[in-house]
Order: C-alpha cells, then sequence, then structure tokens
C-alpha cells in the first residue's frame, strides 16, 4: 500500500540542490529548485538590486545560456560578507553553478556539459573560484610590501 505511493512521490518530483559562490570574503549561497523562473537575493527580487550599475554583472548568466534556460527553476540567494563589488560577484557565480547543478541533478548530462561550456567559454569565475586573497600586513612598514622611510642623516 505504501510502497506504490512512495515509489511515485520519488519518481517525479525534482530534487533542490544547494551550492555557494564566493568572492574575497562574500560568500552567496543558492537554494535551485523547480519553479516559475524568479531569482530572489536576500528575499529581494534580482531587478531591485543596487547598485544599478552591477546589476548588468548579474544578468550575465542569464544572458549567456538564455532565459528560457531558468524559466522551470527558482533561485533563492542568501549573501553576506564583503563589500557591494564582491557580493555581486559571488551571486553571479551561485546563480551560475546552481543552473549547472540543477541540471546534473534533475535533466541530464549532456545539457549540463553544455551550459559548462557556454559558461567557461565566457567567463570562467562563473563555476571556479577566484583564488586571489589580501596580503597580510607585516611590521617595519605601512602596508604588506612598503617600507618605512629610511633616514641617512
Amino acid at each position: 500500500m505504501l510502497a506504490p505511493l512512495l515509489k511515485r512521490l520519488t519518481t517525479n518530483r525534482r530534487k533542490p540542490v544547494q551550492v555557494f559562490g564566493r568572492k574575497k570574503t562574500a560568500t552567496a549561497v543558492a537554494y535551485c529548485k523547480k519553479g516559475q523562473g524568479l531569482i530572489k537575493v536576500n528575499g529581494r527580487p534580482i531587478e531591485l538590486l543596487q547598485p544599478e550599475i552591477l546589476r548588468m554583472k548579474l544578468q550575465e548568466p542569464l544572458l549567456i545560456v538564455g532565459k528560457d534556460k531558468f524559466a522551470n527553476i527558482d533561485i533563492r540567494v542568501r549573501v553576506n560578507g564583503g563589500g557591494h563589488v564582491a557580493q555581486i560577484y559571488a551571486i553571479r557565480q551561485a546563480i551560475a553553478k546552481g543552473l549547472v547543478a540543477f541540471y546534473q541533478k534533475n535533466v541530464d548530462e549532456q545539457s549540463k556539459k553544455i551550459l559548462k561550456e557556454q559558461l567557461v567559454s565566457y567567463d570562467r569565475n562563473l563555476l571556479v573560484s577566484d583564488p586571489r586573497r589580501c596580503e597580510a600586513k607585516k611590521f617595519g612598514g605601512p602596508g604588506a610590501r612598503a617600507r618605512y622611510q629610511k633616514s641617512y642623516r
């Protein structure tokens, strides 16, 4: 009696995926599930995100692969840490990685591979994290590399 019900629930239900994107100290966690194409960042629609100039950077994954690929996926992103620019880059990475992971888990491997190639050919940082970090300050100078001025008299 329970077996057919469980089988029906597990076969036609799409599994949600959770991925993260990082830039410097900003971390964005994207939760992707089946839906109608909504993308929200910290509870706000992607169209209302500030600063306005950097909003186009967020639209890049959508424009590269086409909005039709996002039509049946809802993406909720939580972001914290870092500054405005680092957060934008972390969000766009999380969105791109979430789309690829969702297609791998719920659609098929071939379409995932095509998506991945399109995104990497445009900008590798959409899927791969940037390892650069700020170098720590050392003693004997005002910064990481600069030294205090030396006087001979």
